[in-house]
């Protein structure tokens, strides 16, 4: 089944596994990292960047796909909808039904607010629902917020905004003990303490886990919390165009209804964009983590209307996606792995870094290996480095992985790879939006007034590279702050008359520049269909 040169790889991993185990690399030095970063990762391969043209980011780069649909034609025209007779009349209308947006309207509707959810697929097709490894909270005796400031503000290369990681850190332990409350069944000592390690980056093991599903056992808390609090959900319904009214406020959303293609209007005081993430713009060809509807509809929504991004051109490459077998290309293989123990190794059987760097250094290093010096394996496919699971079980004993990771553990049984027993094929895979939306503290949007924003539409809380386990977190944080703020503006907003004359102004600015395209946005859902038969 596997090539001589494959099996003579395995057998060298295999061979090298005791003395890698008591091996301990050494951290890069800033300038080793930045030098990494330059030649091999691709946030800085500037051949894959366009420079906008229109709109509150004219004159920056972002990448080529996201260019196309920022700088697109609106799925409908000024005129569409009856603006005067919505559909939906509420407070506070949240976009999207991921963690973010659950948690958005869970405190909007505790705030008393009439709240509803609009999402294009169902509430829990998220993100949240595809992470596994943890959520970072300085809430043990020898951690505190200042360090896991430190770690993420590091992490991010200085380039977060200061006050909203200040409050994703300082807001942390409540967020773990507000879901704890709600009933996520954290990972827990026999006295009740909750376990917590190590992840990428961090000085201290801060990191809350349920096993390795910890994102589905929290959107299926947070999905229950609200069908309990029978907060309005629409399901399989897309936003396409904002409203704002006269005085230029967000004040709503034209919806399309995913299979009849019908148009609904939704009038609300307040609007949040939940919306998520970019994975399926699979930027500069890469495979993706990420679950169907990742297609960074909010960035478009509010990009529109006059909403300015903030890092739009750096994303995040989960280092370990699996690069074998194909049909699991590109899933991801949580850090938490790394953090039980194993090692990245090269096809010598070399570790070729620390395990646990930061995920673009990770990254980079990987992408190094595989094009540069002939480190990489041969998957039949593609490239990839082996993750030396069995490691995990040297370490921590027998039984260790399925305790730990038992959805890991599954996914690649499924192919008849034992993962306690075989290391497996990895390659980085696109994982993460860090930019996103410009947002304040209280998570309304810089120059749009009632448009809040939460979750992995954010851009800013984690810098231009984000620590594994602080999304879990800032959906948590910045998803219950929108909530409460949007929930609190509400109560103090009157509508004036609604309008989408912003489509025919931006129109006007795609003519004004030169551009002359057939795209619409938002894009809604990746296209997989086959072209010109090929």
């Amino acid at each position: 089944m596997y090539s001589e040169r494959f099996q003579k790889s395995l057998a060298a991993v295999e061979a090298a596994r005791e003395k890698n185990i008591a091996l301990e690399p050494e951290r890069m030095t800033a300038k080793q990292k930045e030098d990494l970063l330059a030649a091999y990762h691709p946030d800085y391969n500037q051949d894959e960047f366009a420079i906008l043209k229109v709109g509150p980011n004219s004159g920056e780069k972002v990448p080529t796909e996201l260019a196309e649909i920022l700088q697109a034609h609106s799925r409908i025209s000024a005129d569409s909808g009856d603006l005067n007779n919505p559909d939906y009349d509420v407070d506070v209308l949240v976009i999207g039904g991921g963690g973010a947006g659950a948690s958005a309207a869970i405190e909007a509707n505790e705030a008393g607010a009439n709240v509803m959810i609009v999402t294009k697929l169902r509430i829990g097709d998220a993100n949240t629902m595809m992470a596994e490894g943890g959520i970072q909270a300085a809430d043990k005796a020898n951690d505190s917020p200042a360090i896991h400031f430190v770690d993420a503000f590091g992490g991010g290369h200085f380039a977060a905004k200061r006050e909203l990681l200040s409050k994703l850190v300082c807001d942390a332990p409540e967020a773990i003990q507000w879901l704890s409350d709600l009933g996520v069944e954290f990972d827990k000592d026999a006295d009740g303490t909750m376990i917590t390690t190590h992840g990428g980056g961090t000085s201290r093991k801060r990191m809350h886990a349920a096993k390795d599903y910890s994102g589905a056992e929290i959107m299926r808390t947070l999905r229950d919390e609200v069908l309990n609090r029978e907060i309005p959900v629409v399901d399989f319904t897309a936003a396409i165009e904002l409203i704002l009214d006269e005085d230029g406020n967000a004040a709503g959303a034209v919806l399309m209804n995913m299979e009849t293609k019908d148009l609904l209007v939704a009038r609300a005081k307040t609007v949040i964009i939940a919306t998520g993430g970019a994975g399926r713009m699979h930027y500069q060809g890469f495979p993706t983590s990420n679950h169907y509807g990742a297609t960074a509809d909010g960035l478009v929504l509010g990009y529109r209307v006059g909403a300015k991004l903030l890092y739009p051109e750096t994303l995040q490459y989960h280092p370990t996606g699996a690069a074998y077998p194909e049909q699991i290309f590109g899933a991801l293989v949580t850090e938490k792995v790394r953090s039980l123990g194993a090692k990245l190794v090269n096809v010598n059987g070399e570790v070729f870094m620390h395990p646990l760097e930061t995920r673009d250094v990770a990254a980079a290093s990987i992408i190094r290996e595989c094009s540069t010096r002939e480190n990489g394996v041969d998957t039949g496919s593609g490239q990839g480095v082996w993750l030396d699971t069995p490691m995990i079980e040297k370490i921590g004993g027998e039984g260790t992985i399925e305790k730990r990771i038992p959805a890991m553990m599954r996914m690649f049984l499924k192919y008849d790879i034992d993962i306690r027993k075989e290391p497996i094929l990895v390659y980085p895979t696109l994982h993460y939006q860090n930019g996103g939306l410009d947002i304040t503290p209280d998570g309304m949007t810089t120059n749009v007034k009632n448009l809040f924003v939460a979750g992995e539409a954010v851009g800013g809380i984690h810098g231009k590279n984000r620590l594994m386990g602080n999304s879990l977190l800032d959906i948590i944080v910045f998803g219950r702050n929108a909530g409460k703020n949007a929930a609190k503006s509400a109560k103090e907003t009157t509508l004036n008359k609604l309008t989408l004359k912003h489509i025919d102004a931006f129109e006007k600015e795609l003519e004004k520049a030169g551009i002359v395209t057939e795209t619409v946005s938002p894009k809604l859902l990746p296209n997989y269909t086959k072209q010109n038969n090929i």
